[in-house]
């Protein structure tokens, strides 16, 4: 079983930034809607990243470590392709596809590979901050962040940008007990080599 993590923040809050400190050759990145990195670093990158670019990398994964940005465009721009279509059918269609892709990685990668979601946010009716997504049925019938045992959020303080890893009852954060302390910087290679270390992916620690 593959490692689904979601990044939640607003865009522009360093979720894309916090790629930068992984070597070029350690990871892969899917860019679904943007085609620039904010940063200049040569990785290994996919444009305009759609389901079937995604799957059939992951369905032969030649590297441990994959990031999905943003990935709630995968939503968003199926939804608008099929915006003239009359009807419901779009929605489960486009609700199943986002599922599917989740459920893929959590059933079918090897153990050690880790796929990073990067999703904005938004607010739901009671003012909790939660995953954008598209629809009701991915929030009623599925709850997205039911899917990841890690949700991280991009935060600001004092112009320093940090991941929030436990829920402060405001949030669907979450991380296992130990994993990370409350707040760590926004460095997605080190939240990487956090969780190889903890789950002991690869059979010892890493650097």
């Amino acid at each position: 079983m593959g490692v689904p993590v979601l990044i939640l923040g607003e865009s522009g809050s360093g979720k894309t930034y916090s790629i930068k400190n992984f070597d070029k050759e350690e990871v892969g990145i899917f860019l679904v809607e943007k085609t620039r990195l904010p940063f200049k670093k040569d990785f290994k990158v996919v444009k305009n990243a759609t389901y079937p670019k995604i799957m059939k990398a992951l369905s032969n994964p030649t590297l441990k470590a994959y990031v999905i940005d943003d990935s709630q465009y995968l939503l968003v721009n199926e939804m608008f392709d099929r915006a003239k279509e009359v009807g419901y059918n779009k929605f489960t269609d486009i609700a199943l596809n986002f599922r599917n892709l989740i459920h893929y990685i959590n059933q079918k990668l090897p153990d050690d590979v880790i796929v990073y979601f990067l999703h904005h946010t938004e607010t739901d009716v009671n003012g909790k901050l939660k995953a954008k997504t598209i629809g009701k049925m991915l929030d009623e019938k599925l709850t997205v962040e039911g899917c990841f045992d890690i949700v991280l959020l991009t935060i600001l303080e004092n112009e320093n940008h940090y991941f929030l890893t436990q829920n402060n009852g405001n949030s669907t954060v979450k991380s296992p007990e130990d994993m990370f302390e409350l707040k760590i910087p926004n460095d997605l290679k080190l939240v990487d080599t956090t969780i190889r270390n903890y789950y002991k992916l690869g059979g010892k620690e890493n650097d």
